[in-house]
């Protein structure tokens, strides 16, 4: 399926943004997918009160998301569908023949506005970056939303309605770059086929949602990096320098989005990888200085503590601070109070720090193997 794209603007001269801008939204503070679900965890709220404790978020640099309407998200979700979540959240009864209400989906309280803001707030992204500039949505990153129905905590995909958005502006070449650790499925039905549209995933191979092998391209439009259980920096810098970058540049992209979802790392338990932090800083770094425009998001991730971590390292990055050794005592309360339902518990580190130490390794032969068959096709 390719998205409608309703309407290409004419480009205008104006300046780009002078600094890189935060949007962030109330919704995030107490809302949640229920008390055992991986997303009760707060995660914009603990990035945003982070930032603001260490001085890195003043007002000028912060947005507040709007709540995107029905009609803004029926480029890509089908009315019936988005008539069927705004429902669920008026009623609070499943709908399952639109997977409102299994156990990945739950019906919630906010569960049409939550996704709307996220998604509102990748549509303002689009916005402030049309003729350059830096913009972070935390919240945003849904990859797995399908045309019609929820996927995979996913309820409205925001970073193909985001995309949509940059191409209506008249753009004809975005990369997406998504190093969650899972497959971005449903960008990859958002955008198969598409000549303006470059995709390019790092995932864990054999998780869900079993989508993603080295072999599909997605009409085209993909390059898909499945990586083995215990992936670690060393064999991420080997993929970020020897395949994302060198596809990046030669598509020559006029806006890039990255989804830095935060599930590869260590400590969460919803995939198997051994990254650090780190990694999502290099991404960020490097990605950067290749296009005149530049959208993040969040994504997965599912302990509080390092999904805190991860995204504040982020907006750091982007907003050109130096993260410190140690954490001042305010921010270090922001991480100590952080509960969790599950036993495992934060080291001292993760209570005191924001960057990981890094988790360096051998190369494997999967990994050799998968960059060897993408370089091979690329040549």
């Amino acid at each position: 399926m390719r998205p409608r794209i309703a309407h290409r603007a004419r480009r205008s001269s104006s300046a780009p943004m002078t600094a890189p801008v935060f949007i962030g939204a109330r919704i995030y503070r107490g809302s949640s997918y229920g008390t055992h679900h991986p997303l009760s965890i707060p995660r914009v709220p603990t990035v945003t009160d982070l930032s603001r404790a260490l001085g890195w978020l003043p007002s000028e640099q912060y947005r507040t998301s709007p709540c995107a309407k029905p009609d803004a998200l029926h480029g890509f979700h089908a009315p019936d569908y988005i008539d069927a979540l705004q429902t669920a959240e008026a009623t609070l009864k499943p709908n399952l023949d639109f997977d409102l209400g299994s156990l990945s989906n739950p019906v919630f309280p906010e569960v049409y506005r939550r996704p709307a803001t996220a998604a509102g707030g990748g549509l303002l992204a689009a916005e402030l970056v049309r003729h350059g500039g830096v913009a972070y949505n935390p919240g945003g990153g849904t990859h797995h939303g399908l045309p019609d129905r929820a996927n995979g905590f996913c309820y409205i995909n925001e970073p193909v309605l985001t995309i949509q958005h940059l191409l209506a502006q008249g753009l004809t070449r975005v990369a997406y770059v998504d190093i969650d650790a899972h497959h971005c499925d449903g960008v990859a039905v958002g955008f198969h086929g598409s000549e303006e549209v470059r995709m390019i995933s790092v995932h864990e191979d054999g998780r869900w949602p079993f989508t993603g092998d080295v072999d599909d391209t997605a009409g085209g439009a993909a390059i898909n990096i499945p990586v083995p259980r215990g992936f670690n920096d060393t064999e991420f810098t080997l993929i970020l320098n020897e395949v994302i970058l060198p596809a990046v540049e030669a598509f020559r992209p006029e806006a890039i989005y990255l989804q830095c979802g935060a599930d590869a790392v260590t400590e969460d338990p919803l995939s198997r990888l051994n990254l650090s932090n780190r990694c999502h800083v290099a991404a960020v770094k490097a990605l950067r200085p290749l296009s005149p425009r530049f959208i993040v998001s969040g994504g997965g991730g599912y302990n509080p503590w390092s999904v805190g971590r991860a995204w504040t390292c982020v907006w750091a990055t982007l907003a050109g601070q130096t993260i410190p050794d140690r954490l001042p005592t305010e921010a270090h309360a922001i991480l100590a109070e952080l509960t969790w339902t599950r036993k495992a518990r934060p080291t001292a580190d993760m209570l005191t720090t924001l960057l990981d130490p890094p988790r360096d390794g051998p190369v494997s032969e999967h990994v050799n193997d998968v960059v060897r068959r993408l370089k091979s096709r690329r040549g």
